[in-house]
């Protein structure tokens, strides 16, 4: 008896491969990570108990992962949301870029002057937090703000920061290379991992990466730090020009190079 390979299980294969790696990756990124070995150890037992033919812990058993899964679901909505929003959002930005090089340049002049006002913020020990979005939208969190809908300059950001200021405690959103609006509230990372000694504005840029894919910059004003958060991951202690770097990498998909090698051919 001779098996035929066909090209349909060749796509098969890519397919569930590819839906095994991204599961993986959203539980070991996320706190679901500390569950897995739990869930591992649950269902090592119902298996062993099948085998065994132990009905009564096999009953038990499969009635508790029943339950189980739907609590899951429930327990994980924010994040298991979040995921799906992030696979219907990626690659739709990087075509454009790729399609509009007038859009990319106009990028890579908003990153200097982010970078720019972030360093300034930060040598005056100044907090802040600026959250650029990127394919997931953000207009919930824009209309609970000010609207403001405004070019990007150094001077309107450190204005917004002035710890004076009205709008100073919030978070600047920052989308298509405006300043949408100042004063948003944003959601609070619930990460118990988190160091003991991040304040709010950290926990507020973490808990926004992790619900979307926007780029956040964190400054401490305590310490002038200046961190970045993407994907529930914090970066500390960048420089301006680290910021610059990470930044062209995450909203260009790392363009500068290659725009400055086009026009130096031209």
């Amino acid at each position: 008896m001779s098996i035929r390979f066909r090209p349909n299980d060749f796509i098969d294969i890519v397919i569930v491969s590819v839906i095994i790696y991204y599961a993986v990756k959203f539980i070991r990124d996320r706190r679901a990570a500390k569950l897995l070995i739990g869930i591992s150890f649950l269902f090592a037992i119902y298996f062993i108990s099948g085998v065994a033919q132990m009905y009564a812990l096999s009953f038990l058993l499969n009635h508790v992962i029943q339950v189980g899964l739907i609590a899951l679901v429930i327990v994980f909505q924010p994040e298991l949301r979040s995921a799906l929003e992030k696979v219907g959002g990626t690659s739709i930005h990087p075509i454009s870029i790729i399609a509009d090089p007038k859009n990319t340049q106009k990028t890579l002049e908003s990153i200097d002057i982010i970078s720019k006002a972030a360093a300034e913020l930060s040598s005056v020990r100044r907090g802040a937090l600026i959250v650029i979005e990127r394919t997931t939208k953000l207009g919930d969190i824009v209309k609970d703000g000010t609207v403001i809908k405004a070019e990007i300059s150094a001077k309107l950001l450190n204005n917004i920061f002035y710890n004076k200021a009205t709008l100073h405690d919030g978070a600047v959103i920052i989308s298509n290379n405006l300043i949408e609006a100042a004063g948003c509230i944003l959601p609070l990372s619930d990460n118990a991992e988190l160091l003991a000694n991040l304040g709010t504005r950290h926990r507020a840029g973490l808990g926004i990466s992790e619900n979307s894919d926007a780029v956040v910059i964190i400054i401490s004003e305590e310490t002038g730090r200046i961190s970045l958060a993407v994907d529930g991951r914090l970066d500390r202690g960048l420089s301006q020009q680290s910021l610059n770097r990470a930044l062209v990498n995450l909203l260009t998909d790392g363009t500068r190079k290659k725009l400055k090698t086009k026009n130096n051919k031209k």
